[in-house]
């Protein structure tokens, strides 16, 4: 008998087209013609990530050679536009809204009623927000701030798109204050990254800069999606694949841009409809399973040199002698790893991992890039670890063409980690601040996102100053942080644009509008400009032209100096001198932080400078001087008793948002269209559970006696591995526990939640399109509910 054929389900189709090329174009026409003047937007695009222009503040990959007019990507332009919009968000709009009405909205419809334009802060008594005078807002900031019993009752949030300017001040602010409690978004994203390797090679960056992709022989894509998550990657792949370098991907999903790619720049391609494969090899691994890949592979490598004896080269090992220790022990612990644990594990054949061992022999350089795939686990750290050993065992860190590349999402993150916003700050920095600014800064390591919110929970934190992002709906278990959120004396939330996070009002709150990536900062000395640092340890200068939102607007630093001075009357820092010129800033960058030498100078040099990488040099600032590599233990994450032959769910962004930002209801690539509320799941997982491409479930997990719940979620067929499912972030962040931890980082195990699906219902042939489109708001509305709990 025939199968019978798949049910049509609204709002879902496949899409058979190329990732980039026509259709790329046509999503970045119409989010110009949504959002910005048709006659402004190509001047601003057009200096999006050139040499006198200004950052982009979407993702970190580095800027290209500058040879063309067109640095932006898709994504790029929906992050500008999306900034730049002409749409405005009034004290009026205020007055019409209360705060329990909007927290009805989605997040996509909170941010697209635009621009902030005042500062404004709650009013209880009507519920709704009021515009106030910035000195009173600081003012009263201040007074709450200095009443507090401890400095270590406050929490300061940083998100990644806050540059290195308004980063350092605000880790200065902080930490003359008197504490270190300094929560960021890489602790939810790279923060393995930033522990793992450092314990692996002595810095918590990656190796290898976009000349490196040039000469390299082989590339290893582990657990990321570049298409839609750092986009400007795509002309790099592109490139390789162009010249015959094999790409091997391991990804649980099928993802449109690692399979092909049209080039909206190659004017071959667009003309002819062509499009470019990237992937040589793909295999699908089970979310979870990316130490048991790793370790089959290394497990394979070792029984490639074992046959073609130590001389064939196989393994590095004058470089294993000289520049690592500990290989011994991880040689007896593959050795120890059997081939069945590996295979059941990982979801991939023997065979397949051997594959790829026997490339990465062949390769003479060799680059290893990941993202949030291998880091969100409760084993992210070694799983970063595990890239790491990969990597050394032939000599992979330390020449051209190989290294490691961590992809960071936000386009600063990694430089705010590098002037200071950290919890665990070294006692070199904190010495160098000391002598430079007077003061005794505090010693004690602080709290990370996730401890920062437990603090909130219990009460230990009474106060939160965020450095714009949307802190609650980034973090899992909305049951838990919402009320946290709604519980604090005072929130503070410098921004662009409102999201949920902003309405989780707390005894007091305000809202700072800053000056946005897009807009001109016009100081006491003149325009200014900023800096950021991308994935690839380049600094360079951002400044753009187009006239604020609104005359009220301040920059970050200005903001972060103002709540500073009322905050600290006797400060020994001259906050109002330093705002005026943020060359003063960096000068002061420069002499607490290494690697900043002549910081004003060489940012005024196209393209920037590099910082200090010593691994790039062999030089390893490790405890011992040397590489480390690692044991693993096992193959397995560790997971409840219960969950062992649970589905593992993967949070995921879809091709129309940008970390909590939701620019639009469409997944193109994926093919989903005006709806969010859906799970990706095999043809075979389907049929073991019961259910058909189209039927309506809850997702449900299990935490601490609590049953999390995501309801009214529509099941369809995709091509992703057996045993693992996949929905979107946040959605479905309600069913993330917040104590589903990497122990060793803190990051969120967002990328390998156990759940169980309940059948609800059929999907409906017949339903409109509008029924199609509504939940977009019927997984949200777990967020929603959650948001109106009462506080804790």
């Amino acid at each position: 008998m025939p199968p019978r054929p798949r049910r049509e389900v609204p709002g879902i189709r496949r899409y058979d087209g190329p990732a980039g090329g026509w259709g790329a174009l046509r999503a970045t026409a119409q989010a110009v013609r949504q959002q910005m003047e048709i006659v402004e937007a190509p001047i601003v695009l057009m200096r999006t990530n050139q040499p006198v222009g200004f950052d982009c503040p979407g993702c970190a990959w580095p800027d290209k050679e500058h040879k063309s007019t067109f640095q932006f990507c898709e994504n790029g332009a929906k992050a500008v536009t999306w900034e730049a919009t002409s749409k405005r968000v009034t004290p009026d709009f205020f007055a019409r809204h209360t705060v329990s009405s909007l927290l009805a909205l989605s997040d996509h419809e909170l941010e697209n009623f635009g621009r902030l334009t005042h500062p404004m802060a709650y009013d209880a008594a009507t519920d709704t927000f009021r515009a106030v005078e910035w000195d009173a807002a600081f003012a009263r900031i201040g007074e709450v701030l200095r009443g507090m019993a401890s400095p270590d009752r406050v929490e300061f949030y940083t998100s990644g798109r806050a540059s290195n300017e308004a980063a350092y001040l605000f880790q200065l602010f902080a930490r003359e204050y008197g504490t270190n409690n300094f929560p960021d978004c890489s602790n939810l994203c790279h923060e393995a990254t930033s522990v793992g390797l450092p314990r692996s090679i002595g810095i918590g960056k990656g190796t290898v800069s976009l000349a490196d992709f040039e000469s390299t022989e082989l590339i290893l894509s582990i657990g990321h999606n570049p298409g839609t998550n750092h986009p400007r990657m795509m002309g790099t792949l592109h490139e390789c694949a162009r010249r015959g370098v094999p790409i091997i991907v391991l990804n649980p999903l099928r993802e449109r841009a690692l399979e092909r790619f049209a080039d909206p720049q190659d004017v071959v391609e667009m003309a002819t409809n062509r499009s470019t494969d990237i992937a040589s090899t793909y295999l699908q691994v089970k979310a979870g399973g990316d130490a048991a890949a790793l370790k089959g592979i290394m497990k394979a490598l070792l029984a490639l040199d074992a046959w073609a004896g130590q001389g064939a080269g196989i393994l590095d090992r004058d470089f294993i002698a000289e520049h690592t220790s500990g290989f011994d022990a991880l040689v007896e612990d593959l050795y120890a790893t059997s081939w069945a644990e590996i295979e059941d594990e990982s979801g991939l054949r023997r065979a397949d991992l051997e594959t790829v061992a026997q490339a990465y022999a062949r390769s003479g350089a060799t680059i290893v890039t990941y993202g949030m795939g291998v880091t969100q686990h409760n084993t992210g750290t070694a799983n970063v670890r595990l890239i790491a050993d990969l990597l050394l065992m032939r000599g992979n860190i330390g020449k051209p063409g190989a290294g490691i590349c961590p992809l960071r999402g936000h386009s600063n993150v990694q430089g705010n980690r590098t002037v200071g916003i950290t919890e665990k700050p070294s006692g070199d920095f904190l010495d160098r601040l000391e002598d430079v600014f007077g003061f005794t800064p505090p010693r004690a390591h602080g709290h990370d996102a996730v401890r920062a919110m437990r603090a909130m929970e219990t009460g230990e934190a009474k106060a939160l100053i965020c450095l714009g992002g949307n802190f609650a709906v980034a973090l899992p278990d909305p049951e838990r942080c919402f009320p946290a959120m709604k519980s604090l004396a005072l929130s503070v939330h410098l921004g662009t644009k409102l999201n949920r996070s902003h309405l989780l009002v707390g005894k007091e709150t305000f809202l700072l509008p800053v000056i946005g990536r897009t807009e001109l900062d016009l100081q006491a000395s003149g325009p200014q400009s900023i800096t950021v640092e991308d994935s690839m340890s380049m600094v360079h200068a951002s400044a753009e032209r187009l006239r604020p939102a609104s005359p009220q607007l301040r920059s970050e630093p200005a903001i972060v100096a103002g709540m500073a001075r009322a905050t600290l009357p006797h400060s020994k820092v001259a906050w109002h001198a330093l705002v005026e010129d943020y060359d003063r800033i960096r000068d002061l960058i420069e002499r607490t932080i290494p690697g900043f030498d002549d910081y004003n100078g060489r940012i005024r040099t196209p393209g920037g400078f590099r910082m200090p990488l010593p691994p790039t040099e062999r030089r390893w600032p490790t405890p011992t001087g040397k590489a480390m590599f690692s044991v693993f233990r096992g193959v397995r994450e560790r997971y409840e008793p219960w969950s062992a032959d649970a589905l593992r769910l993967v949070t995921i962004r879809s091709h129309d948002q940008y970390n909590t930002t939701v620019y639009g209801l469409d997944d193109r690539y994926r093919g989903v269209f005006g709806r969010r509320d859906v799970l990706f799941m095999h043809p075979d997982d389907l049929a073991a559970q019961g259910l058909e491409h189209g039927d309506v479930v809850d997702i449900e997990t299990v935490a601490e006696g609590r049953s999390l719940r995501l309801p009214g979620i529509t099941v369809i067929e995709y091509d992703i591995a057996r045993g693992s499912v996949a929905a979107y972030y946040p959605e479905a962040n309600v069913l993330a526990r917040l104590d589903y931890i990497d122990q060793d980082s803190g990051t969120p195990s967002y990328k390998s939640i156990p759940v169980r699906l309940v059948r609800t219902a059929t999907a409906l042939a017949a339903a409109t399109p509008a029924m199609a489109a509504a939940p977009a708001t019927s997984a949200a509305s777990a967020i929603s509910v959650a948001s109106s709990a009462s506080p804790a």
